[in-house]
Parts: C-alpha cells; structure tokens; sequence
C-alpha cells in the first residue's frame, strides 16, 4: 500500500487512507492496528511517527498538475534541490507549502512522497492551478455603455491570466463605482465564472450587472445661514443638485459633493466670512429612496480690510500699486478679490501683470496680515521686484503643415525683447486667429534661467483642418428647381510652391495664404462664378494684406435667347485690395482699400426689383459700378469660430466718382439706361459685434448692424442699385428676384416679403437703408475643431425704410427663436435657425407657428 503527505492552505496536516498514503497522525493511533496489518500485507515503509522523524537526501522531485506554470521555477521556490538532506516529516514541508501558496496561482497545493530507496527519498509536487481570464461579457448593461464597462474591467483583466476572487471582486467594484458616478447609488454586480472549453483551464467571465434605479437628491437644506439665503448656497453646488432644478441633471457623486461643498465656503469667503465652516452635514435616503442632504453653517464673523501697506517696491509708487489693487479701507474682505488683484485678472488689472509686462518675470508679492483687531484686518503687502527678464529664445513645435514663418511673424514676443506677460496672451490669440490650429491644446511654457535672467518661451500647437469644402444644394423656387453649389477653399495655401512636387501634400500649403473657388448653378435659369486670392503678408516682413478677386453672374428668366420675352441679368466684376495694421489706438486696428470694378447689364430683366426714387423700374440697360471702398476695422476676439470674449467693429464707406459734377447734362429728364449708365453713390456699412462670458462656456453676442446708400445729385437720385435688402436667410432669396446688385441681410423669422418697406406694388425692392440688433445666448455642445457643435437662442430686432424721412431706429419688426451651428472644417459652417416673427402683418397660415414661424438653413457662412 502507497501512503501519501499533504499540507493545505492553512499549514495543517492532512491524512489520506488510501494506497497512496504516506504519514499518520498520532492521534488516530486507534487505527494503527488496521494500519500495520495493511503495511504487512503490502511490506511497505513505516509509518512515520513525529516524536521520532527520520532524515533523508532528496533523490528527485517531480511536479505534476503544471500546466502554464514553469516546473524548474516551482521546484526552486519550494526550496527542494536533488542533494539536499531534509527531515520527514520536518518543517521543510509547511515552509515549502506557505512559498507556493504565496504564489496565489493555485488552487491546491500537495507535496508527496512519491518513493524511498534505503534513505533517498523522491518528491513529487502536485498543484492545480488557477483557472486563466480568456474573454468577458456583460450582462443586464446596455450596448451603449459597455465600451465604458471595458474600460473599467480591463484594469484588472489581463487575457491570459489568472482568475482570483480579488480579481473578479475588484472588477466588479469598478462597474459598481462606474454606476455610482452616474447616480446609480444601488447598483449591484455579480460574477459568474464559465468554462472555456477551447482552452485548458481557461474560463469566461460574466458580469450580471444591475444598475438599479438613478437615485437622485430630494432636497438640500441649510441651517445657520443667518447672511445667505439657501437658493445662494445651492447655486455654488455646481456637481450637486435637486432635481427639481429645470433641465439639470441630479445626482450623487461623493468627490464633487466634497468639492461643492468647498465652493460653498469659498463663496463665504468672498463676503468677509473667512471663519466660515460647515459644522457637520447629513446624508440620508427618505422612504422613497431619494437623497436628502442637509448642512449646519458656522458663518462666523464678517470681516473688513482697515489699514493696507506696500514694502520692497521701487519700480511703482504706493498710490499707483494700490489703485490698480483698487481694494479700499472698510471693504468687506474678500480673499478671492485680493489673490486676483494681485496675481492674476481676467481683464489684466493686477499687480503682477503690471510688473510682468515690463519684464520683471521674477515678481512675487506676499500679503501678509499683520494685524486683526476686532472685525477689521491689516494687511502688509511684501514685494519682491527681482530683476528683469529677457527673452532668449522663442521656440515652436508641432506645425507639421504650416510653416514656422507664418506663426512667428504673428507672434509679439521675441528674442531680445523684455518678458510681457500680455505679449504672450496676445500672441495666443494671433495664433488661434490663424484658424489653423487646435486652440484647446495650445500650449506656452516659459523655461526660465535665474543665473543669466532669460526666458525662452515655447508655443507647442496640433494643425487641425482649415481647408473647406463647399457641397450644397438649394430650392430655388417654383420653376427653378434645384440650385447646386461646389466650392473649395484653401486657407493655408502656397503659391511659392506650386512648381515643388515635395511640397504637394495633397496641395501646396503652408504659407497662410487663401485661395478660394467657387460656382453655383441650375442649368440655364443661373450661373455663377468667382475666384478670389489673399497674401496676408505681402512681402513678408509687415501684416500687409493683398487680395485679388472676380466674379460673374447671369440670372435669365428661363427661355431661349431668341424667344422675345427672354430676360437676363448679368453682373461681372473684378476688385484689387490692399490692407494694413494699425499702431495706433492699438494694433487690434486694421485698415484697407479696395478698387471695385464692375459691369452689370439688363435685358428685359422684369423681376429684379431695382427701381428709382421717381418710381421706375429699370429693367434694360448697360451700368458701370467703378468704386472705391474703405474699411477700418477693430477685432479683439479670442476665437474665430466660437469667440468668448472680446469685440468686432467695422465701419465701410465705398465710393464712386461724381461723375455728375464734372458734366452740365440734366440728369433728371434721362431715362435710366442714360441716368445710372455710370453709377455713382456713396454707401455706408456699420457692423459691431460683443462676446461675454456670463457663465462657463454660456456666451452672450450682441451685434448691431446698419447700412444706407446715398446720392451726391439729388437730381439723378439713389442707385437703383447697390441697396439693402433685409429679410430671409441671407443667403441668395432667388425666389423674390434678387441675387447680386443688392447686399443681402438675413432677418429671421421673416421672409423678405414680410418686411413692409421691401415691397412696392405688389413686386420686392431693395431699399436704401436698414438697421438690425441681434442678441444671441450660445452654449457649446462640442469645442473639438474637427467639429464645433453650439447651440443658440436669439432675440432680434431690424427693420428697412425706403426713404431717409420714414427712417425710425425704434420701429423694428422683433422676433425670437433658437437655432443650432455646427462647424467642420472641410465644409464650413452649417446650420439652422427656426425664428418667430411677432409683428407681421397679415401672416399666412392657419396655425400660430404656422403664420409667424420661419426656419432658414445656414450653409457655408454666417448670413449677414
């Protein structure tokens, strides 16, 4: 009979009767009897009896059960090497158990006496090991949100590995406390282990996964707050949040509980409640479920700035550091106050930005109270100015397309130049104002070297798309049919490299120039065609713009050129302009000239709209448009497609020769053709924009926008052409006759027709002067640049006189309404806006969205 030895997990020993056993514990000594008789039947060797082991040398030892575990590896962490003497039973034995159970790659564990020649003993390890984590799946969790359960579980899953009860415990934590963020307090999750059959000892996961209910917060209260009311404090609670709050999201999450309620005391503290404290605070489920929160405020007293001093300044006087800190004797103390005024303001009032941008990079000033009497404190505010820093290097990476020329000369920092901390913001502007890079991994670091008093300044940017693609298609009325568009813009072109096949990827690009190509048709009904080209940088070395462009257009009525009732408009022109960057007021300024040259020419054209002031439409003649304009503008927005702060002006004039004053001919008794063969007028535009920040990324724009056209001879009249027209989308309004020869200026909620002034007998005319006021709230849904997604609402207010004398800025047609923009970098912006118009008159339509709605799509561009 074979009479085996084994130790288990918890170092006891265990007996086995059967042929393999190998030891018998002394406390069944009742059995020896039967054991002995055994042994003699069988002549094998003794029982072993602890009060008197036996020593032996180890003449081999063997490992069985092995299947992804290396035996060698095995045999030398149990400690048995052929040689060694050893003593049965002996402690050699719990030590080698306890080092392989430490491995945790088992589930049992037995070392054996496999055979004994005189004193030579053979060992054999015998183990089963843990089961290996081939593949997983989810169970009660929906599709949506497994890539996210993935993610968690694969912290942990390894493909492969083993499968313990601390590693399927772990993952199933980590679903759990996925749920948890997500409000889902009583999620639960169970783990199934499946076997594999494809592979030995492998095993499948499954995670029965349930999340339960969202349990959301009843109520949060307060008490204590004698000096806030409890909606202020609940406001501060960004994270946490009643569900009674309208279109917010109410949930519990522990960490951002935490942190609201840090905000809450920081919002103490901005009222001189710098003691403030939350005593203690409640969290308990009511007998529906729900959370109910509860705080007790310790307010503690309220606190005032008395006396403030400066020391260690020498660059400024005392009465300039404390007005740009603008913080007074008596004024409630507010330390969020203090550490802007000090460190760093949005809009640049601070004490170190006025150190920094003279250089002094070194700057660092300290408040220190150095009394509090009673509810008042005294501050002493400690300066050390350092010396002034220079620039040394100014480095730039990751412009793997646009090359370093083109970023560098927007740039206000440069080598040699003293460190300014606005320079820097102001080149990050100019970088994102460039439209070709990400401005959300903008990054600037400053290196700096104390020893020599330098700083290199690094801007790291990610290229992003600026090449766009224009694929439209529009309705063009009633026997129009559809109208289709095909553009292309290239935003970062290079003309110096057109010859270079190296540089061709796929165009050449690079040196920020714009080329940009354009044609719209529907057959014989319209055509047009324009090409345009910019060199931002003429010459290269100051911001000085030159554009080139030309267009033509023909808009016919349909029937063949032989037919006697054919009608045709046709416009063609070209312009040269010329733009440069002011110094002064400041170099967010920018002015430029341009040289228009244009022919436009009627053939039985019926449905255009253009009438004179003595009431005749023009409907056949050749025109000439020879005209200059001038524009100054203003721009100081952070960001060209979803802007947060700043402003946009533009004020244009365009002027054509008086050709009137140089001739004695009486204008005033030749028809059309003759009178506006040579058009002269003059013509202003005013546009001025405003972004603010009310809260996070909620953005309020507000624009005003005007135009009127003028006569330099009261005898000849407006132009019939060159005027306004407001209403619709802005766009084209091929419907009501009108394409080119106008400036189109969108209203929404209005169609053209609904604007009184812009009908005349029945038939749509521009008009010579308009006003329009928007005001749009924006919130970003998405801020990646391969596709900016905001959503907006809008109240807005315009409206068009046909005569100087009926001019009223307080009679506007108002409408309100929401629309959505989304921006891709290959198509440009697209969009729409849905917009009730509230003063039409005599609306069409049986229902209320039905009379006063409009809905405009947005292709392309902004409308006007």
């Amino acid at each position: 009979m074979k009479k085996e030895i084994s130790l288990n997990k918890n170092w006891h020993l265990r007996n086995r009767m059967n042929t393999n056993s190998l030891f018998l514990l002394l406390a069944f000594s009742l059995l020896l009897p039967m054991l002995g008789m055994a042994q003699a039947e069988q002549d094998t060797v003794p029982v072993y009896d602890y009060s008197a082991p036996q020593d032996y040398e180890i003449g081999g030892v063997t490992v069985k059960g092995a299947t992804f575990t290396d035996e060698n590896a095995l045999k030398a962490i149990a400690g048995f090497r052929v040689g060694d003497k050893i003593r049965v039973p002996g402690g050699d034995f719990a030590r080698a158990m306890k080092a392989l159970w430490n491995l945790r790659l088992f589930t049992d564990v037995q070392i054996r006496k496999e055979k004994t020649i005189g004193d030579i003993i053979f060992l054999e390890i015998v183990i089963q090991e843990r089961p290996r984590y081939t593949t997983h799946q989810f169970k009660g969790a929906k599709k949506s949100v497994h890539d996210d359960l993935n993610d968690e579980v694969n912290k942990f899953l390894v493909k492969g590995g083993i499968v313990t009860e601390n590693i399927k415990t772990n993952a199933a934590n980590s679903i759990i406390d996925y749920y948890v963020g997500k409000g889902y307090l009583d999620a639960a999750v169970n783990v199934d282990e499946v076997e594999d059959t494809s592979r030995i000892n492998s095993v499948r996961l499954i995670f029965n996964v349930d999340r339960g209910d969202r349990i959301k917060i009843k109520d949060i209260t307060f008490s204590g707050n004698d000096n806030v009311k409890d909606r202020k404090l609940r406001k501060q609670m960004e994270d946490t949040r009643r569900k009674k709050r309208l279109f917010a999201t109410s949930k519990f999450i522990k960490p951002d509980y935490e942190k609201d309620k840090d905000a809450i005391i920081t919002y103490y503290n901005t009222f001189g409640f710098r003691d403030a404290a939350i005593a203690n605070d409640s969290i308990w489920r009511n007998e529906d479920g729900e959370l109910m929160i509860h705080m007790d405020i310790d307010e503690g007293n309220q606190y005032y700035f008395r006396n403030i001093s400066w020391k260690g300044n020498s660059i400024y006087d005392t009465e300039l550091l404390s007005d740009v800190l603008g913080i007074k004797k008596g004024d409630i103390y507010n330390q969020e106050l203090l550490d802007t005024r000090l460190q760093f303001s949005q809009d640049g009032r601070d004490v170190s930005t006025l150190y920094m941008d003279n250089g002094y990079l070194f700057f660092r000033v300290d408040p220190i109270e150095v009394a509090v009497v009673g509810d008042s404190i005294d501050l002493e505010l400690r300066i050390f100015e350092g010396p002034q820093a220079t620039i040394d290097k100014v480095v730039i990476e990751g412009n793997d397309r646009t090359h370093e020329h083109v970023i560098r000369r927007e740039l206000r920092t440069r080598p040699g130049d003293k460190f300014s901390r606005s320079d820097i913001i102001r080149s990050q502007r100019e970088i994102i104002n460039l439209g070709y890079f990400n401005p959300e991994t903008l990054g600037i670091n400053t290196p700096v070297n104390p020893q020599r008093g330098t700083v290199d300044i690094e801007y790291t940017v990610e290229e992003k798309p600026s090449d766009q693609l224009e694929l439209s298609a529009g309705w063009g009325g009633v026997g129009r049919g559809v109208i289709g568009t095909l553009g292309v813009s290239f935003n970062n072109f290079s003309v110096r490299n057109i010859f270079n096949r190296e540089a061709w990827n796929p165009l050449p690009q690079g040196d920020g120039q714009r080329l940009s190509l354009r044609a719209q048709t529907n057959g014989r009904f319209f055509q047009s065609y324009n090409a345009s080209f910019t060199e931002p940088w003429l010459g290269g070395k100051k911001p000085n713009s030159f554009t080139v462009a030309g267009f033509y257009t023909i808009l016919t009525n349909g029937l063949d050129k032989f037919n006697s009732n054919y009608g045709a408009f046709g416009i063609g022109g070209a312009s040269v302009s010329f733009g440069t960057r002011l110094k002064w007021p400041d170099d967010n300024f920018l002015v430029s000239a341009a040289l228009n040259l244009q022919n436009l020419n009627l053939n039985g054209w019926t449905s255009g709209g253009f009438r004179t002031d003595d009431g005749i439409t023009v409907t056949d003649g050749n025109f000439n448009n020879y005209s200059v304009t001038l524009t100054l503008t203003r721009s100081s927005i952070n960001n060209p497609i979803f802007p947060q702060e700043g402003s946009r002006f533009s004020l244009s004039g365009q002027f054509t020769p008086p050709y009137s004053l140089f001739n004695d001919r009486n204008y005033a008794d030749l028809p059309p053709e003759e009178r506006y063969k040579w058009l002269e007028f003059h013509k202003w535009k005013f546009n001025a924009e405003w972004f603010t920040a009310l809260a996070g990324k909620l953005t309020l724009r507000a624009s005003v926008k005007m135009g009127m056209i003028g006569a330099y001879d009261s005898s000849i009249g407006i132009s019939p052409f060159e005027r306004f027209q407001l209403g619709g989308d802005g766009i084209n309004n091929q419907q009501f006759g009108q394409f080119n020869g106008t400036d189109i200026i969108s209203m929404r909620g209005y169609e053209i027709n609904e604007i009184p002034a812009n009908i005349i007998g029945g038939a749509t005319v521009p008009t010579p002067i308009y006003d329009k006021i928007s005001l749009e709230l924006r919130y970003p849904i998405s801020l990646n640049p391969n596709s900016t997604i905001y959503v907006l609402g809008f109240l807005e207010g315009g409206n068009a006189w046909q005569s100087y004398r009926d001019f009223n800025p307080f009679d506007m047609k108002r409408s309100a309404g929401v629309g959505l923009r989304v921006f891709l970098p290959m198509f440009g912006l697209l969009g729409f806006d849905y917009g009730i118009g509230f003063d039409k008159e005599n609306p069409d339509g049986s229902g209320f969205f039905d009379r006063y709605g409009n809905f405009n799509i947005i292709l392309g561009f902004e409308p006007e």
